[in-house]
């Protein structure tokens, strides 16, 4: 791969005469999907709590709470695992900045 490339990315598709990639911009971009994963988290967890409250206040129906409740916990888990891979993408991003930037990471251990 020749330096500077990027292809870490699916679906970022460059054209001919674009201008080079903004490292600070494409940090932030993921910083904020970063941030909206943790929203999409905290709201299927409250979810699932809520219909495992359902479930034990309406016995008629606990089975398809239990069954919400899961769905839920899987969709915040899913969530968390979008957080994970933004954070990485983020650190990713800063990194190539600061190696573009000049600054050298000496790895020495």
């Amino acid at each position: 791969m020749a330096e500077g490339e990027h292809h870490h990315h699916l679906f970022h598709n460059k054209k001919e005469g674009e201008k080079p990639l903004d490292y600070k911009e494409e940090e932030k971009h993921h910083k904020h999907h970063e941030h909206a994963g943790e929203l999409g988290v905290v709201a299927a967890g409250a979810y699932a709590l809520h219909e495992k409250h359902k479930s034990g206040k309406d016995p008629e129906h606990a089975h398809k709470h239990k069954i919400e409740e899961e769905v839920a916990a899987a969709g915040a888990v899913g969530a968390g695992g979008y957080v994970f891979h933004e954070h990485h993408e983020k650190k990713e991003a800063k990194k190539e900045d600061e190696e573009a930037h000049g600054k050298k990471h000496h790895h020495l251990f």
